[in-house]
């Protein structure tokens, strides 16, 4: 029989997907899985309207089997198989899709679900195979075919002696190249391996023969059992996947189970989300927010994404497009047949249909974690220590496009007490005449305690929050305000709450005084100015723009070279008693009054938590003045 061509643009096709396409190789066993299954959804459609059929639902099954000595794999169905029209069509034309024209041929849809594109990943078998052959019956015909083709060359189909409708698909696997194992094809640890990560959730049972070694049943109780090598038949797949089975059916452990083998976490879920969505995209969606921030979580190597399938079907591993990057911590499964699929079930068109579904989905974790908050006080604050970070990441990102969303999830500590507190709380405890909500940058929550610039503030019964992240500052500068109350820095000049005695501080000698620690201090401060907001120190030293103290650590932390550097404000307290004698002795000991402002101005670094330029300048100026 003469071998026939692919047409022009399928050849270019298939040396695409045979090179390029597929990353992994090992999809191609999906693939025909896939199709298998699509082709007994038919047949098992058409039986229940017919009972020529003479199959019920539980005979249907796939069967694999590897023959390693003539390195030949075969997947066997027993569903609806094809005719020679179908095989020209189907597997003649690569993109032509038989069970994509067979969906919307029949009038219910919803009493038949078609998983496969047949015809474009049946040819991912040329990744792994020099040579295919299909063997096919159509259900209703007489006559049984075989397609044999080598690649891009072409096909052959020619009648073959088969009895039974359905399709059994022979791969002559390729010999092993450099860097190339194809033999791992025909392992039956590998196909049980690919079948329980790709295809676990197929409807209808996998079965191959699987060999191995067990106690002989007469030495069981034996001190020294002997062992024998059985063959049976086993069924690879789970078939119906715990998202997919109500609710009331499955028991927390079960849940829990899932999480830790599935997504090989080790702590407990603060969260189980399940969720069954019908309407514009009718999908399931099992979701699980950690208690515990995983140990790769801040590298490059963590996979944000949820698992995506497509009727139980694999198609990718971490589909990032499913969750926004604030939410890039929740592990889960959707599975959906609505999802638009091109060339490759490995990659997912960016349709409005995904869209949907992630936005729903970020709604759906918000409310979650909002509820968390409201009913379970504890456990969202646990949550919030591992992950509060990334949400705070979530409302500077984007230009802050997310910030409404995320901004009643946040939590700071504050001078309130020594407990977690949110934005709203600490609203509520407002005093009536309280104009901003008051904030502090620092290492730690004691640290900021005993800042100088805070004293005021505390002083006047203000509630302060304390920024101890990186991130933080950053996040109260997005949000700019919450509740119609404006944030405002502690180091800031204007803290709405000084005394008019304090205002009134700018005298001719106060000039001259801070003039003076102005040319003593040269280049190193952009401004030395008479304190508003100091009460017992004598000095601190505030930011001057929109760069703060925090912001300059931590980018010449992740970045050095980048040099950068906050505007350096001296603020000197004019009433504290240390100051009073240094501005005495400016006119009559010069050197000596230079040596305060230099005690001064290391001071207000040290307390900043600022390294000085000098620490042994510094530590024989302050042995001279004692």
């Amino acid at each position: 029989m003469a071998k026939k061509q692919f047409k022009s643009e399928s050849k270019r096709l298939l040396d695409l997907m045979i090179n390029s396409i597929y990353t992994h190789k090992e999809i191609f066993l999906r693939e025909l899985i896939s199709n298998a299954s699509d082709a007994i959804d038919k047949l098992c459609f058409i039986s229940l309207t017919d009972d020529k059929v003479g199959l019920s639902r539980e005979d249907f099954k796939i069967q694999i089997t590897a023959d390693k000595d003539n390195r030949v794999l075969t997947v066997e169905d027993n569903g609806i198989g094809m005719d020679k029209d179908d095989l020209d069509k189907n597997l003649g034309t690569i993109a032509s899709s038989g069970s994509y024209r067979f969906k919307q041929e029949m009038e219910k849809t919803d009493d038949v679900d078609i998983i496969g594109q047949f015809g474009v990943g049946f040819y991912s078998a040329f990744m792994v195979a020099e040579k295919v052959e299909v063997y096919t019956k159509k259900y209703g015909c007489d006559t049984a075919y075989v397609w044999t083709s080598e690649g891009a060359d072409g096909y052959t189909i020619k009648e073959c002696d088969k009895s039974a409708p359905g399709t059994v698909i022979k791969l002559y696997i390729k010999p092993d190249a450099e860097n190339e194992n194809y033999s791992e094809f025909l392992e039956q640890y590998r196909i049980s391996e690919l079948i329980k990560k790709y295809s676990d959730y197929i409807r209808y049972p996998i079965m191959m023969d699987m060999t191995r070694s067990k106690v002989k049943e007469d030495t069981k109780d034996s001190d020294k059992p002997e062992y024998e090598t059985v063959t049976e038949t086993e069924t690879l797949n789970s078939m119906v996947p715990i998202w997919q089975r109500p609710k009331k059916d499955v028991t927390d452990e079960e849940y829990e189970k899932f999480y830790h083998d599935k997504f090989m976490a080790f702590d407990k879920p603060a969260r189980i989300i399940t969720t069954s969505v019908e309407g514009v995209v009718t999908y399931k969606a099992l979701l699980y927010i950690p208690s515990k921030t995983p140990f790769d979580y801040y590298t490059k190597e963590y996979k944000k994404g949820l698992q995506l399938y497509s009727s139980g079907v694999l198609i990718m591993e971490n589909c990032e497009e499913l969750l926004p990057e604030h939410f890039r911590f929740v592990k889960g499964v959707v599975d959906s047949q609505d999802f638009s699929l091109n060339i490759s079930r490995e990659v997912l068109q960016h349709d409005h249909q995904l869209k949907t579904v992630a936005s729903t989905l970020e709604k759906k974790i918000k409310n979650e974690l909002a509820s968390m908050l409201k009913k379970d006080r504890e456990t969202y604050e646990s949550f919030f220590t591992e992950f509060g970070r990334q949400l705070k990441y979530g409302i500077v990102s984007d230009y802050g496009m997310h910030k409404d969303n995320l901004k009643d999830l946040l939590m700071f500590y504050s001078s309130a007490g020594e407990k977690l507190t949110t934005l709203s709380e600490y609203v509520d405890r407002m005093r009536e005449d309280q104009k901003y909500i008051y904030f502090a940058a620092g290492e730690s929550a004691q640290s900021i305690s005993k800042l100088p610039q805070a004293e005021m503030v505390l002083s006047n019964g203000y509630e302060i929050l304390y920024c101890t992240q990186e991130i933080d500052e950053f996040t109260l500068q997005t949000l700019q305000n919450y509740s119609d109350k404006e944030f405002k820095s502690v180091d800031s000049d204007d803290l709405g709450i000084e005394t008019e005695a304090q205002n009134d501080e700018n005298t001719e000698s106060v000039d001259s005084a801070l003039k003076f620690v102005r040319d003593a201090l040269g280049d190193r401060v952009s401004e030395v100015i008479a304190s508003k907001k100091l009460v017992s120190h004598p000095v601190c030293m505030t930011a001057k723009g929109s760069i703060s103290f925090e912001m300059e650590k931590y980018f010449n932390a992740v970045q050095p070279e980048s040099g950068m550097k906050a505007e350096r404000c001296l603020e000197l307290n004019m009433n504290h008693p240390a100051v009073q004698k240094m501005s005495e002795l400016i006119g009559t000991d010069d050197e000596k009054a230079k040596k305060y402002a230099e005690i001064f101005y290391n001071q207000a670094l040290l307390i900043a938590g600022l390294p000085i330029d000098d620490p042994s300048g510094y530590a024989d100026i302050v042995s001279s003045i004692m």
